[in-house]
């Protein structure tokens, strides 16, 4: 499902995922080019004859909604205060603060403890990289340790905003984790879209057999990079940098399942090759791949959507439908961070799952 975001995904939150001024900007900014040098970007492949969709026949699972899944604070992440635009957030040993178009209220901690951090993303459009980040007390290297619930991985300094982790999706982990070691068999996770690969670890700890899937390069070195920070490094996950669709489609060819499948699309993306994903017009597609690759026995399939101009309804219906026949519950609502200041609820995606029993 959040990359290095050129790929086709901008793996991230709702305000901290959008276009460009509302939101984030998913996407690193690209490197200036030389004007002597020829420009070698892959021209954008032909899109492939659309996939001839058809209203599964079955009764629809039931269904459960609003669900608001919430993140508290905890050692590892803490949502401290957010206002005027702005969130102030602890990460580890680290205060970071960070633009968030939907933080429309003010800010409950006095200036001192916003003064009082260790890392503030400016988005200098004449920069980039580190250059992005002002760093009030030491200057910080572009990565540094983190965990989530006893797993290391290495948070980053982007160019793009993101640090590498959204923390808000801990809740869908948790409930993926619980799923695999309930099992009680072997199961097999697709991670489509998945950036720095927090969740292929998390279901690897499991013990899940995972194949994380990429269209960015520098995303899916990252993903391996936290594997062996995680020392994680003899799990069974693939690392696959490739078109989120055009993977899915392959599999489907193949006959190849899945037990749990997380997707997280952007709204807009680039595949590696050129090819282009927009959110609304390529999601029932590849919602309806998803289903066509479960495995006779499946358990759950997660979808998260950031950024768009939507309700949850219109994934949790489309979701519905797309799983009609297979019994099940659909939960759809929203991910949300609970801030430890004054205890307000900052929404993050929009979500909708399929949930086997």
């Amino acid at each position: 499902m959040k990359s290095s975001r050129d790929k086709r995904r901008d793996k991230r939150p709702q305000a901290d995922r959008s276009s460009p001024p509302a939101g984030r900007s998913e996407r690193p900014v690209a490197p200036r080019r030389n004007p002597d040098t020829p420009d070698t970007k892959p021209a954008p492949e032909p899109k492939a004859a659309p996939r001839v969709l058809k209203r599964r026949e079955g009764a629809l699972p039931a269904e459960r909604l609003p669900v608001i899944l919430e993140v508290s604070p905890n050692a590892d992440y803490a949502l401290l205060d957010s206002g005027d635009g702005e969130k102030l957030e602890q990460y580890g040993p680290y205060r970071i603060v960070r633009p968030e178009g939907q933080a429309i209220w003010q800010k409950a901690l006095p200036a001192k403890e916003w003064a009082n951090v260790d890392a503030v993303f400016t988005g200098d459009t004449d920069e980039e990289g580190m250059g992005r980040w002002r760093f009030p007390k030491t200057p910080l290297g572009e990565t540094w340790p983190m965990r989530h619930d006893g797993i290391d991985y290495l948070g980053r300094f982007t160019s793009f905003r993101h640090v590498g982790v959204f923390p808000e999706q801990g809740s869908h982990w948790d409930h993926m984790a619980s799923l695999i070691r309930n099992a009680k068999r072997p199961v097999k996770v697709l991670n489509l879209f998945g950036y720095t690969g927090l969740a292929s670890l998390v279901a690897a700890r499991a013990g899940a057999e995972v194949t994380h899937v990429d269209a960015s390069k520098k995303a899916i070195g990252w993903a391996r990079e936290n594997q062996l920070m995680a020392g994680l490094g003899e799990k069974p996950i693939r690392w696959i940098c490739e078109d989120a669709m055009k993977f899915a489609e392959r599999e489907e060819r193949r006959g190849n399942g899945y037990d749990i499948i997380l997707f997280d699309p952007p709204a807009y993306g680039r595949g590696p090759k050129g090819e282009v994903w927009q959110l609304f017009e390529d999601l029932p597609a590849l919602t309806d791949i998803c289903r066509s690759i479960l495995t006779p026995k499946p358990l759950a399939v997660v979808l998260t959507a950031y950024s768009i101009r939507a309700s949850f309804f219109a994934i949790h219906a489309l979701m519905r439908d797309t799983f009609a026949g297979m019994g099940g519950t659909i939960e759809s609502g929203e991910l949300i961070i609970r801030e430890k200041a004054a205890g307000r609820a900052l929404s993050t995606s929009l979500f909708s799952r399929w949930v086997a029993s």
